[in-house]
């Protein structure tokens, strides 16, 4: 239902963060996101390593079966390393006094920085354990990661946190936890940067320009323009967590700061990959590329 929170601008629509109750089972919008996400991840995911076009050789060097066994250690690392990432970086103080607290996961509280080292730490477990090309498939988890990224900003605009500074724009919001002052809903912002264009972008980027023939270039792309969009929008919408605030000087948040880093370590990784050297096993063959209709006929 929507309720109209301030005169004059966009009104905020009061969802309930719960979407189904039943009995003292509470299921939320939050977790539900996290479910979407990896699910349209997973499934886009067996899509780019069964496309035989994007690979070089027109092989992919990971499997669709390998990808299934991956997606354990994929979850462990994002509610792992995202919620101790949030812990440790965001609000190490409070989770001190209260430590059941850390547990609470349906309540919002997870660090996009510390699940990307979870998912790159379980990603090198799985690569070693069960001999897969680590670059490779980072790249095809990169590629496939803007879809978990939408839907949790979409969650955090529900759960009406991580809101935006005072704006005059026509779509300012009042948000619940926000004060009586209109303000960006930064949250949809991300959901458009973080989500929708830079998935569009690595979609260019594996299809246009074969990314994925180079290891490591499609997850330089990902880590270079997520750094730029995540401190674009902190530095001119988004707010910093209260309990934090801007840090040295008061023009650089914890997002931004963390942020930094993943920008030169893109550039990097953009500028050294080199094209793949892996050959298919012998038994597997290369699918070669369907004729046109065009080029059957006599």
């Amino acid at each position: 239902m929507l309720s109209l929170q301030a005169f004059g601008v966009l009104a905020y629509p009061n969802i309930d963060p719960v979407f189904l109750e039943i009995g003292p089972v509470k299921l939320h919008w939050y977790g539900l996101a996290y479910v979407a996400g990896i699910l349209c991840g997973w499934l886009y995911g067996r899509y780019l390593v069964g496309t035989p076009r994007l690979w070089k050789n027109g092989v992919s060097p990971i499997t669709k079966l390998q990808l299934d066994d991956a997606i354990l250690y994929l979850v462990l690392g994002i509610v792992l390393g995202g919620r101790i990432g949030y812990v440790l970086f965001y609000n190490p103080l409070q989770y001190l006094a209260d430590p059941l607290t850390v547990f609470s996961v349906w309540d919002g509280g997870m660090a996009f920085h510390g699940g990307l080292v979870g998912v790159t730490l379980g990603l090198f477990l799985f690569c070693r354990k069960n001999r897969v090309p680590l670059l490779s498939l980072i790249d095809v988890v990169a590629a496939s990661v803007p879809f978990g990224l939408f839907f949790g900003r979409l969650a955090n605009f529900i759960n009406g946190e991580l809101w935006g500074s005072p704006s005059t724009v026509p779509w300012a919001m009042v948000f619940p936890t926000g004060g009586p002052e209109p303000r960006h809903p930064s949250q949809l912002y991300e959901a458009a940067l973080e989500g929708v264009l830079l998935w569009v972008i690595l979609r260019i980027a594996t299809h246009g320009f074969r990314s994925l023939h180079r290891p490591r270039l499609t997850g330089g792309i990902f880590i270079l323009c997520y750094g730029i969009f995540r401190t674009m929008v902190e530095a001119f919408w988004r707010l910093p967590d209260a309990q934090l605030g801007y840090l040295y000087g008061g023009w650089l948040t914890m997002g931004m700061l963390l942020s930094f880093p993943m920008i030169l370590v893109g550039l990097w990784a953009i500028a050294t990959a080199k094209t793949s050297t892996w050959q298919p096993p012998e038994d597997v063959a290369p699918q070669a590329p369907a004729a046109s209709k065009d080029a059957a006929r006599p």
